[in-house]
């Protein structure tokens, strides 16, 4: 059975970035008929909170990402100790004493002498004493000891990889405090899980390697691999420093409509051009990872508006009924109000300044050159009810008698009424106004 998961860690709201790789995972699942895991990474106790874990159901629930089981990695901890054990009694376990500052001195020592920044495992040559000593003190780090050879794979995505261990520091998986890290947690989760595959982003391409390593040497059984390119900005700058204007909470707010948000993750860095669906069926069917690339994937978050405008366009009011009557349409009117509006709006809090037009009315924009024919327009306007006549005959009658045609008739009658230049179709809208002044 494919078996995938989504492992976010609670110390934060989920970003665009989190997204990409969670919907990765859930449609490689959902296509299978297999099982999709949520599993919250909350091995840090200070950092991880309650409400941060709620959020990410929250958002996941919002976009219909829907989860088989949730795992906790702090109610693993006792596994991950029986697996350090493991590891320690094989030798590739051992305990290191260097401070961050010594740690950040050797690095920038190889770096100046132009070597690869890699752990020099001096704590391997410690005699007992020396250990003893040094762990009187405090507490050290435990890192795995990687086999200084090549690691091969082949990735879902970025083909074959090869990556020389020597080039690669020893993980560390345990810190001084006893904090166990992303690495080792993650290796006994997927194959205690049993996890098929991995789909996340580029950047864990080295992490990858190392847990290769790491999974053998417990014995488990290796994933597919998939390492997805990072998303950018626009102008293919970092998102780093935008993600928080990014968050899924955000955009929820912005009145983004999950299909629109989905459809657009779902294509875009692929080989098929981006296209709203009407469905979560409908992605999971057209999803194939074989068609995404490595190059960075440009991502313009206002790109979601017009999907989004165009998933609106196409939903019925009864897809709609409770946003419009939270804004106080009356039931009578709401389904007219929504038929009128629908294609006028780009998200649907929109709606509300329609409601605020048609309810209060608006403030009329009247060329000066326009006044004497706009009084003369509104004095054969007839008595309310209008229906959806009204504007026609209104309008036919007012060319008559004043001689005006086409734009010079219809745009400044619309903007003394609306406001605005552009709107709906006034036949349409006419009726539901419920203010038109009857002086300019």
């Amino acid at each position: 059975m494919v078996t995938t998961r989504f492992a976010p860690s609670p110390t934060g709201y989920l970003h665009i970035g989190n997204l990409r790789t969670a919907l990765f995972n859930f449609l490689i699942a959902r296509q299978a008929g297999g099982e999709f895991i949520l599993r919250i990474d909350d091995t840090d106790p200070e950092r991880s909170k309650l409400e941060y874990v709620d959020g990410i159901k929250r958002d996941l629930d919002w976009l219909g990402l829907d989860w088989d089981r949730v795992e906790h990695q702090s109610a693993r901890l006792e596994r991950y100790a029986e697996v350090a054990d493991q590891l320690r009694g094989k030798g590739l376990f051992y305990e290191c004493f260097e401070t961050p500052v010594e740690l950040d001195l050797k690095r920038k020592k190889q770096l100046n002498m132009g070597k690869p920044p890699v752990y020099d495992r001096s704590a391997l040559a410690l005699s007992d004493v020396e250990r003893q000593a040094l762990s009187s003190e405090s507490s050290g780090h435990w890192r795995f000891l990687l086999a200084r050879s090549r690691i091969e794979w082949t990735d879902g995505i970025l083909g074959n990889l090869s990556i020389d261990a020597a080039s690669v520091s020893d993980p560390v998986l345990i810190r001084g405090d006893g904090q166990v890290l992303y690495t080792l947690a993650s290796i006994c989760d997927d194959i205690d899980m049993g996890v098929t595959h991995v789909v996340r982003g580029s950047d864990h391409v080295t992490n990858t390697a190392t847990q290769i390593q790491m999974i053998c040497a417990i014995g488990g059984t290796l994933p597919s691999f998939s390492h997805h390119s990072l998303l950018t900005g626009p102008k293919g700058e970092g998102l780093s420093k935008r993600l928080g204007s990014l968050a899924l909470r955000d955009m929820r707010d912005a009145g983004i409509q999950p299909m629109a948000l989905l459809s657009h993750l779902a294509r875009l860095g692929s080989s098929d051009p981006v296209e709203l669906r009407g469905s979560m069926e409908e992605i999971i069917a057209g999803f194939d990872l074989n068609k995404f690339g490595s190059a960075p994937t440009k991502f313009d978050d206002s790109d979601l508006i017009p999907i989004t405008a165009k998933y609106l366009q196409g939903l019925d009011y009864v897809d709609v009924s409770q946003d419009v009557a939270a804004i106080g349409v009356p039931v009578d009117i709401a389904e007219d109000f929504w038929n009128v509006t629908r294609t006028n709006i780009s998200t649907l809090k929109d709606l509300g300044g329609w409601w605020e037009l048609i309810k209060n009315g608006a403030t009329p924009e009247i060329d000066f050159e326009d006044k004497e024919f706009i009084a003369q327009a509104i004095l054969m306007l007839p008595e309310v009810p209008f229906d959806t006549t009204t504007w026609g005959t209104w309008t036919a009658e007012v060319k008559l008698a004043t001689g005006r045609k086409g734009k010079g008739l219809f745009m400044p009658l619309r903007r003394a009424l609306t406001g605005m230049s552009h709107g709906p179709d006034m036949g349409a809208l006419l009726p539901l106004l419920q203010k038109i002044p009857r002086k300019f």
